[in-house]
């Protein structure tokens, strides 16, 4: 009774007319930045959290969480058409769907995408609804030591399920950790790592840092590409798949939702991993995984359903635990963390319309991504052909134009200019960036947690270990650790990256 109580309270607040505008409006830009190759979720929640502060709390984390569940449904139209895929996780789709495109059934792949999108993420919301108060619950019961050893235990997560090098992924951990910690310490007023730059004594902005490092450096990636490639925009018809195309789809989109709403959840999972894993697991078990790579619809189906129904499980470790799996997570943590709101299991009591408002609007924004993906396909189509050369500039403008009124001071742009080098090395160098945001973001609350559990314990480090919950998140950090040195896990990891 309480959960559907709760239900029609979370329906209740999203059914409004400024939130359901503004959820129409994060998947419409969801979709537009998922198909146009070049922009990414990450880096349009950046450029877009300026503009969240004269919303209130509940809207503006609607429209946030519509653009990034949005972008995994879009990211599937150039995969689909131009070999290309405009969001990470829908790269695998591209091993099927562009092959299905050049055999004339472009149509068909976007509509069992769209369909299969639409499944994975609405069962995957269900499980958001019945799971996440239970794990809330649990975390009441959390203090400083469990959130510490939490926090650690969902950086070596990502670590390992870092798509690269795992050495790159903890440097840039470390990197993050170190970076976060820039500015004045709260309990000593020491200056740290300022350089005498009086801008950086209240310390770097997660908005700064993560414009710099996703959309800047991306802007700077993409004009690096000159390859032109073949695409099939004047194939797309008949988008609605036979009965028969339905059946033989059905297995892949139910095993997708499983594999999605799982992985979703652990730390550095989310859809890309979701997606490949996914592909991976279909290949294994089909009749002929030969048909895959030569437009097997399974190769579609499978990748996108669990891309969505990852992309909504996301939201359980940060509603309830306030830890981010994610870059695009991370970066919702900072839109949480301007608008005043303390992430964490207190979420939930203390603003429940928030809550339960954010869940409600996946249902409602999961039946929005359906209209816009199938009817008006081929206003999606028409973008494709826009060059990239004449979006950078409106792009580059708009973060500027962001950054400047975030703080109204001109040194966020060359800050963020900075990172935006930064993040380009990185690319270049293999590294990615999101373990950097990761750390950044939780290194302060990391410490914090650090320095509150030694003064509670008298100083006895030991705390970490005679407590149960924190001991178990170490030792799982260990294992974790550990097993990734073994060559038959190194083996598995590689190949569920390389699809």
């Amino acid at each position: 009774m309480d959960l559907f109580n709760n239900l029609v309270m979370g329906f209740s607040t999203a059914a409004t007319a400024s939130n359901l505008m503004y959820c129409f409006i994060g998947v419409t830009l969801g979709t537009l930045i998922g198909v146009l190759p070049g922009i990414g979720p990450s880096a349009t929640l950046a450029m877009l959290l300026p503009m969240t502060f004269g919303l209130p709390a509940t809207t503006s984390l609607i429209m946030l969480a519509g653009i990034f569940y949005g972008a995994q449904y879009g990211g599937s139209t150039t995969a689909i058409l131009v070999n290309l895929p405009g969001e990470a996780s829908s790269a695998v789709t591209t091993l099927d769907g562009y092959q299905m495109a050049r055999q004339g059934r472009g149509g068909v792949a976007l509509g069992v995408s769209a369909i299969g999108s639409f499944f994975g993420g609405t069962i995957a919301t269900i499980f958001v609804a019945l799971f996440a108060p239970f794990l809330a619950s649990v975390a009441l019961s959390f203090g400083p030591a469990e959130y510490f050893s939490l926090m650690i235990f969902g950086l070596i997560g990502a670590v390992v399920l870092a798509s690269g090098s795992i050495l790159k992924a903890i440097g840039m951990i470390l990197f993050g950790l170190v970076t976060g910690l820039v500015g004045t310490d709260v309990q000593t007023n020491a200056l740290r790592f300022t350089f005498g730059f009086d801008d950086l004594f209240d310390g770097m902005d997660v908005v700064v840092v993560a414009m710099g490092i996703f959309a800047f450096s991306e802007i700077a990636m993409n004009l690096d590409i000159s390859e032109q490639r073949e695409r099939f925009l004047s194939k797309v018809k008949g988008l609605y798949p036979t009965w028969q195309e339905i059946k033989q789809v059905l297995a892949p989109c139910t095993r997708g939702t499983i594999i999605g709403t799982i992985l979703g959840v652990l730390p550095g999972g989310g859809p890309l991993l979701a997606s490949f894993s996914a592909y991976t697991i279909e290949k294994k078990i089909a009749m002929e995984p030969g048909r895959f790579g030569h437009g097997a619809i399974e190769g579609v189906a499978a990748p996108e359903t669990a891309n969505n129904a990852a992309a909504q499980t996301s939201f359980i470790p940060l509603l309830t635990l306030g830890i981010p799996t994610s870059g695009a997570m991370a970066l919702m943590l900072g839109a949480m963390i301007l608008q005043g709101i303390s992430p964490g299991p207190l979420v939930m009591t203390n603003v429940p319309d928030l809550f339960w408002g954010m869940i409600a609007s996946m249902w409602i924004g999961n039946g929005m991504l359906l209209i816009l993906n199938l009817p008006l396909i081929g206003m999606w189509v028409k973008l494709l052909t826009v060059p990239y050369r004449l979006l950078f500039p409106a792009i580059l403008a708009f973060c500027c134009i962001g950054l400047i009124s975030f703080d109204n001071n001109t040194f966020d742009v060359f800050l963020g200019a900075a990172f935006g080098l930064l993040g380009y090395i990185m690319v270049k160098l293999g590294c990615e960036p999101t373990p950097f945001l990761l750390g950044f973001i939780l290194g302060p609350m990391m410490e914090e947690n650090l320095r509150r559990a030694l003064v509670m314990s008298r100083g006895d480090a030991t705390v970490f270990f005679t407590r149960p919950i924190s001991a178990v998140f170490i030792l799982l950090a260990a294992g974790l650790l550990i097993s990734v040195i073994l060559p038959s896990v190194q083996a598995r990891r590689k190949e569920a990256f390389s699809g």
